[in-house]
């Protein structure tokens, strides 16, 4: 180890654990990374080429083999390697929250496949694991033994008196706080931000957090480049405080970093913090020493609010806004997860009454809207639960107005600054699955669903199905945003603006010089737009559209984009 990474991991542990605590802590770091340390070069940071597909491990599936074999084989017929990396969402042995609510961090679901599946699929695509290690199941070997009274895991988890103040504390969602347990010294009450199956795990032990580093280091070895540190924000509790981006929590990632660097150099974490910008980008830290990625949540309810409303502002607005990135930072971007669509990172951004307005939109496209308790009696939206798919459709649509639509969307997505996350129901033109809600009695299985492949394969090869016109588009989109430099994820990002009813964005690659121009219309207004702002960005010269291969002559001096039509221009 470098006497710098030394040194920093001591500061943050002594400033978290206190000398002595932390000296301790120290020593079985330095042990772990010799267990651990992998002899392999470091892996490069990310470029334009840089894709991810997000998934469960049994999106698709079919009845003769594990989801994870299936998973492979279709990534692999129909992918390719257009597509480079794969989020596969946690595939760990759970016992709620589809996942989220882990019972072993170091088994695959058997019903999803084994290691060497995992490995397989490592093989051909950069892969992203989930590190939900803010919670664990009620139902794990941890909490089991916790309540059995063995000494081994008493400190492993947070008790608290329900008598005391907790009003102060952030919550995600409208549920107790504390949970009552039968331990074996009687009752007791645990900490359960998220649910009573998902018992928060206590980081003032040294212990946990160097089981919880172990955890990480074996998903590196099992193949993981990507580690995405689930709801990491409320890792560490203190009453008084929201108990939410507390420094501590800070300083533990920060150790998290260096830690896996020593490890495997060029492992990417992510954090998963889907609040304000302001602090969800804190996460990046001194845009050297914490997380290398953040999710953009903001992108995901500014896109959808401008195509519902087909007004672009509040969107231009806010990515105007965006502050640069570091050198080995960048955004984690994304339109479609397999949660819904949070509405918290557009607090102050859009007003009530169109976050209103979204909520009721979506209700009429069949979606559902949960909320949040604000610690006063009264609850406000917190996430819209619909497919992204049908939450942008209109009334009057035709299946190719619904097309374009959300290829414009998606469009988005690829041109801002950032690593685009594709969810697999977006790429496959999936709608919201409204069974599933009924079979599960939760608003997110609406876009959860679980495809066989025989069936979707059907979809994909008939001629002008939503599915084939959709993932076409969408792969051959992907296909041309991979070819520009333009697109590199630290690419400088600008803002023009034309016309509020377009997304106008320049990508411009520092090495290079290289610029693109990306226009989106939101609207279904056919625009005539002076090409002024282009060729003070473009220079006067011919320009051709990477998407459409169009040509315009130098002498043009106004541009005709069509409704939902994305344009990326750059000199021909």
């Amino acid at each position: 180890m470098s006497q710098n990474s030394i040194d920093t991991i001591k500061q943050n542990l002594y400033k978290v654990y206190g000398d002595e605590k932390g000296s301790r802590i120290l020593k079985a770091i330095y042990k772990l990374i010799d267990q651990y340390k992998q002899g392999t070069q470091p892996k490069e940071w990310v470029d334009e080429k840089d894709v991810m597909l997000i998934t469960y491990g049994d999106s698709v599936k079919n009845s003769t083999q594990k989801p994870l074999h299936t998973l492979k084989e279709f990534l692999n017929e129909y992918v390719g390697d257009t597509i480079n990396s794969v989020h596969i969402l946690p595939f760990y042995p759970y016992t709620s929250d589809d996942g989220f609510s882990v019972q072993d961090y170091l088994k695959v679901d058997p019903e999803l496949g084994n290691w060497e599946q995992i490995h397989k699929l490592a093989e051909d695509y950069d892969l992203m694991f989930d590190a939900v290690i803010n919670h664990i199941s009620s139902k794990s070997d941890w909490f089991l033994k916790y309540l059995k009274g063995d000494p081994s895991y008493q400190d492993y988890f947070v008790e608290s008196d329900p008598s005391l103040d907790h009003s102060s504390i952030v919550r995600p969602r409208a549920l107790p706080l504390l949970t009552e347990v039968e331990h074996a010294e009687g009752t007791k009450y645990v900490w359960t931000t998220f649910s009573e199956d998902q018992i928060d795990l206590n980081y003032e032990s040294e212990a946990l957090f160097l089981e919880v580093l172990e955890i990480l280091a074996q998903y590196v070895q099992h193949g993981a480049r990507y580690l995405r540190l689930d709801a990491i924000g409320f890792l560490w509790k203190r009453l008084n405080t929201t108990s939410i981006h507390l420094d501590e929590t800070h300083r533990i990632v920060q150790v998290m970093r260096d830690v896996l660097e020593e490890i495997s150099p060029g492992t990417i974490i992510i954090t998963e913090t889907n609040v304000p910008h302001k602090d969800n980008i804190s996460y990046f830290g001194d845009g050297s020493n914490e997380a290398h990625m953040v999710y953009q949540f903001p992108l995901p309810p500014l896109t959808l609010n401008a195509f519902l409303s087909g007004n672009a502002k509040h969107l231009s607005e806010w990515a105007d806004s965006l502050e640069p990135t570091s050198e080995h930072t960048s955004f984690f971007n994304f339109l479609a997860s397999h949660d819904g669509v949070g509405l918290r990172p557009v607090v102050g951004i859009l007003e009530e009454a169109e976050v209103q307005k979204m909520a009721e939109r979506v209700k009429r496209n069949g979606g559902y809207v949960s909320y949040k308790d604000n610690g006063d009696g009264t609850k406000s939206p917190y996430e819209l639960n619909i497919n992204y798919l049908s939450a942008l459709k209109k009334e009057d649509d035709t299946q190719q107005k619904t097309v374009d639509r959300f290829i414009a969307a998606q469009s988005i997505l690829l041109s801002v600054k950032g690593v685009p996350g594709i969810y697999i129901h977006s790429i496959l033109g999936s709608e919201n699955d409204q069974k599933g809600v009924e079979a599960t009695g939760r608003n997110r299985s609406i876009n959860r669903e679980k495809l066989f492949v025989e069936d979707l394969e059907q979809e994909l090869k008939k001629d002008g199905s939503l599915r084939e016109r959709i993932f076409n588009r969408f792969m051959d989109r992907i296909e041309k945003r991979k070819a520009e430099i333009a697109f590199h994820p630290n690419a400088d990002q600008k803002v023009l603006f034309l016309d509020d009813r377009l997304f106008t964005i320049v990508r411009t690659h520092e090495e290079t010089e290289e610029k693109l121009v990306a226009i989106i219309n939101v609207s279904e207004q056919q625009l005539e737009v002076s090409t002024d702002s282009l060729k003070e960005e473009l220079g006067n010269k011919a320009l051709i559209d990477v998407i459409s291969e169009s040509n315009y002559p130098s002498e043009l001096s106004t541009l005709t984009v069509e409704p939902y039509q994305a344009l990326w221009l750059k000199e021909a």
